[in-house]
């Protein structure tokens, strides 16, 4: 297995042009152990999973990572509507099909809980084990920051991006040049001891070659995301993960998501912050490594 990931594209039946990166051949037989599948959260990268990736491949670990729709090298810019949590899950199942990958260990990142656990439901059979980090099952705009903050921001926002569209996203695709932005979303949503500036930079700079209504499109499904109605008749293993410094989904809603999910275990990381993975990633590997024995 190759330690590096390399980049390829796949077309969904929809026409859609998903860009991932594995490493393993595509075009061979694949893997006879689990491919482990990382979705990454609301308006991140693939860098969110980078330690992650490059820790488990040097290991041998048969990796995927994919944009999803809309997203980056993906198609689907011009057709915000369709990047739906029920087109995502599609794409991703289409591609693992079309690999011949038969066994997964799917992990998810904010809200790449959400796609994990659709995957999780609608195919038991094909899952080893999950792993969920800084994930809820509730909707965001109810919890995050522990606050209806977004429900109250929301509609002014939406007002200025309508009625001021080329302005509007001018300042999407600018914000990593904003002193006071890159200072929010460092402090807001990583250990900053952890975290250099250096990663928010180029993280917003990312961020600005999504087209802004992706943001609110995802809230949007993670609203409506009925997940939790059916968590219950989850059974794959799950390693359910958050930081105890989360000011975006605080860890308490990791702890009511190990209830209702009844084979699961639940750690939680000093000092950790929304995205634990980057603040701690040794430790973070650590316990992935040690979960994944576990199912062996």
């Amino acid at each position: 297995m190759d330690s590096k990931l390399s980049p390829h594209y796949f077309y969904t039946e929809d026409g859609t042009r998903i860009f991932y990166k594995c490493n393993f051949d595509t075009a061979g037989t694949p893997p006879d152990s689990p491919v482990w599948v990382f979705n990454y959260g609301l308006v991140c990268n693939m860098a969110h999973w980078e330690h992650q990736l490059n820790h488990f491949a040097q290991q041998g670990v048969p990796i995927l990572i994919h944009d999803y729709r809309a997203h980056y090298n993906s198609s689907g810019q011009c057709d915000i509507a369709s990047c739906t949590f029920a087109n995502i899950y599609q794409d991703l199942q289409q591609l693992l099909s079309s690999l011949g990958v038969k066994k997964v260990m799917m992990l998810g990142h904010s809200m790449g809980v959400n796609i994990t656990l659709e995957y999780a439901f609608r195919h038991p059979d094909q899952l080893v084990g999950v792993v969920l980090i800084s994930g809820s099952v509730f909707p965001p705009q109810d919890i995050m920051f522990d606050s209806n903050i977004i429900d109250l921001v929301e509609p002014y926002i939406s007002w200025v991006a309508t009625n001021f569209n080329r302005p509007y996203e001018h300042f999407w695709s600018k914000l990593f040049m904003l002193p006071f932005a890159r200072s929010i979303v460092h402090s807001g949503g990583f250990n900053t001891e952890q975290v250099p500036q250096e990663f928010v930079h180029t993280y917003l700079k990312k961020l600005g070659q999504l087209p802004h209504q992706i943001f609110w499109k995802h809230l949007e499904e993670m609203r409506n995301h009925d997940i939790i109605n059916h968590l219950e008749s989850i059974k794959t293993p799950a390693l359910i993960m958050g930081g105890d410094r989360d000011k975006i989904i605080p860890n308490y809603l990791q702890q009511i998501l190990s209830k209702y999910l009844v084979n699961s275990q639940l750690y939680i990381i000093k000092d950790g912050s929304h995205v634990p993975q980057v603040d701690f990633p040794d430790t973070v590997n650590q316990r992935i490594d040690r979960f994944a024995q576990s199912l062996v």
